[in-house]
């Protein structure tokens, strides 16, 4: 766990990076030169696209009802075709929603109160803001609000656990509620939660350990929370009293990702073992969050910047000629062994790796 006397440490490193990058920024709407010039196969709208037209002909996961990564990686086609300005691919997504609202695959829509599936909403939400239709708007705000229906004395949502991941699922409902009506209160849900995360879970190293119970720094896990500070920092007004907190934590986590990250730009499934296999979904979740803090002007270019380019170079190498993502841990319990996280299968094609590689394509190309 990070200590006061580390936090306002890192506040100053945090602070000098920032303005580091004041001096040094591209101009608006300039890409950073780490960020051009690919090599043959791995431009990231070219990739991005085959990748998102890919996932509108594939069929739902084997689950009654969904859960998380098959909305994830449907939120990450959105934000492609949003990115892009794609509007037949976004009509295809679109269209690929419309049975669910349907007797025949209204059970695929799911109605547990769990954070694995409570995420759903941020669907319909994302639908509304690029089509405008009310009836999206409410069906999203029907999960964010009953989120946060019965809070703790602390203000949390009744869902929270503090297992990482959490870090991405609660905290992206509550964005794109936010983004959807610019109503305070869910992004001050968000970051009220996301600060009580970073403040249990990070550790004087700048990662995450599994859950407080598994102290085991496991690469997806990690992704997940770094995607999820790269979003709430995306949206987090300015002035927000969280935001610094939120910063410190997230530069600390990229200061570590970068130290942590092999010479081919792949992070391994367990970030601290060197003999551990190269993780194709961390290592896209990383990169996403390295790409956007580098282009948000959060990151120093010159030190984040070749580390993203990298991580994409490597990501996109692993992603096979039917536009399926190899290398992909399974889904993954918390246990509180390291042989448990070393011998998970590596899948090709599950949502859990398609998802990031196309947040990642979309935050180079916005």
């Amino acid at each position: 766990m990070i200590t006061q006397k580390h936090w306002i440490a890192t506040v100053a490193i945090a602070a000098i990076t920032v303005s580091g990058w004041a001096v040094s920024a591209h101009g608006q709407g300039q890409q950073p030169a780490d960020f051009a010039n690919w090599p043959q196969g791995r431009a990231p709208e070219e990739l991005g696209l085959h990748v998102a037209q890919h996932f509108v002909t594939s069929p739902h996961m084997n689950s009654h009802p969904l859960i998380y990564p098959e909305f994830c990686a449907w939120y990450g086609a959105l934000e492609f075709a949003r990115a892009t300005g794609n509007k037949e691919l976004a009509s295809d997504l679109i269209k690929r929603f419309q049975p669910m609202l349907t007797p025949a695959e209204s059970a695929l829509i799911p109605d547990r109160r769990h954070v694995d599936e409570e995420i759903f909403g941020i669907l319909p939400l994302e639908i509304y803001m690029q089509t405008h239709e009310e009836k999206y708007l409410k069906m999203g705000l029907v999960y964010a609000d009953r989120q946060w229906d019965s809070p703790t004395s602390d203000g949390l949502s009744a869902e929270t656990r503090f297992w990482i991941d959490d870090m991405y699922m609660m905290m992206i409902l509550q964005l794109q509620a936010y983004r959807a009506t610019n109503d305070r209160k869910y992004i001050d849900r968000a970051a009220k939660e996301m600060s009580a995360y970073l403040d249990k879970l990070q550790e004087p190293n700048g990662l995450f350990h599994h859950a407080p119970d598994v102290p085991i720094f496991w690469s997806r896990g990690n992704g997940w929370v770094a995607a999820g500070m790269a979003e709430m920092l995306s949206s987090l007004p300015q002035d927000h009293p969280q935001r610094p907190r939120i910063l410190v934590g997230y530069c600390a986590m990229m200061k570590a990702l970068v130290e942590n990250q092999d010479k081919d730009g792949m992070w391994r499934q367990l970030l601290d073992d060197d003999a551990a296999w190269p993780e194709s979904s961390g290592s896209a979740m990383f990169t996403f969050a390295l790409v956007t803090g580098v282009k948000r002007g959060w990151l120093d270019a010159a030190t984040y910047g070749p580390a993203a380019r990298r991580g994409w170079i490597a990501v996109s190498g692993y992603v096979d000629q039917n536009w399926d993502v190899t290398n992909i841990c399974e889904g993954t319990n918390k246990i509180n062994d390291k042989q448990f996280y070393l011998l998970r299968k590596r899948k090709t094609g599950d949502f859990h790796g398609q998802a990031p590689v196309m947040w990642a394509a979309a935050a180079l190309l916005r």
